[in-house]
């Protein structure tokens, strides 16, 4: 059976995780729903002995450092490593596409840049994300809590991917090289489309076109309004053999809600 080392079992990894034993691999992780304390060093280092690939989804600490690297980048040996990082790191480009020859560490996740580059350097398969979404974490979720915002911002476009694409993008990638791989489906859109399809979806009514100061978001959500960029995600079809299960919000919002 071989073994997989994953640090930081949130969301997106809980999936790849499940994706992974139904695969026969053994996981062994940190985080809130780990098997393993990130601080317990000697359980860890016995893991990655004995482990044939390690992913890190851990976000920059508070100083801009991999927490991963800076702790066990010395025991980072094994034959496949990954990375889950961002397309944030692309920053602006004003709507237009992006693919990964495009220059990084412009926008507002310098730090995230930083780490990306760090296991680029190291031959992992580095696989950026933009908006995750999925069954509890989605736009049918924000829609039925009244929480769901429209905010009149002409021309804006946003890259997403359900969970369950990562998930079958981080299994493509085990049997592909080194190197980084935009994991997007194939519609860029508003996130107004995005939640228009959820209120539609559940029979319910639209919320009301506000700005930005209108609908009171917090600075990180700002943050998200002030980027625009479309995702392309042609070298992990071609390279990886991967394609998005769910190709557009309507069929993952769609999926999601059957599956309810």
């Amino acid at each position: 059976m071989k073994r997989m080392v994953i640090f930081g079992l949130g969301y997106s990894a809980g999936f790849i995780a499940r994706a992974l034993e139904t695969r026969g691999w053994e996981v062994v992780s940190t985080g809130r729903a780990g098997t393993l304390a990130f601080d317990d060093e000697g359980t860890v280092r016995m893991a990655l002995a004995d482990a044939e690939a390690v992913l890190s989804s851990a976000p920059p600490s508070g100083e801009g450092l991999d927490p991963v690297l800076e702790r066990y980048g010395d025991a980072l040996r094994q034959p496949w490593l990954g990375y889950l990082s961002s397309t944030g790191v692309y920053g602006d480009a004003g709507g237009a596409w992006v693919d990964e020859s495009a220059p990084v560490g412009r926008g507002r996740r310098t730090a995230r840049a930083d780490c990306d580059a760090d296991w680029l350097a190291r031959g992992a398969r580095v696989l950026r994300l933009p908006g995750i979404y999925g069954p509890g974490r989605s736009a049918l979720d924000r829609a039925r809590e009244g929480k769901a915002h429209r905010i009149d911002l002409a021309g804006q476009v946003f890259s997403r991917v359900h969970v369950e694409d990562i998930a079958s993008g981080v299994l493509a990638a085990l049997e592909g090289p080194a190197g980084a791989y935009n994991l997007a489906d194939d519609a860029p859109c508003s996130q107004n489309a995005v939640i228009e399809e959820a209120c539609r979806l559940l029979r319910l009514p639209q919320p009301p076109l506000m700005t930005l100061d209108e609908a009171g978001l917090s600075p990180m959500a700002r943050a998200f309004y002030a980027e625009n960029r479309r995702v392309a995600n042609g070298k992990a079809k071609r390279v990886l053999g991967w394609a998005p299960r769910f190709a557009d919000y309507r069929a993952g919002l769609r999926a999601i809600l059957e599956g309810e």
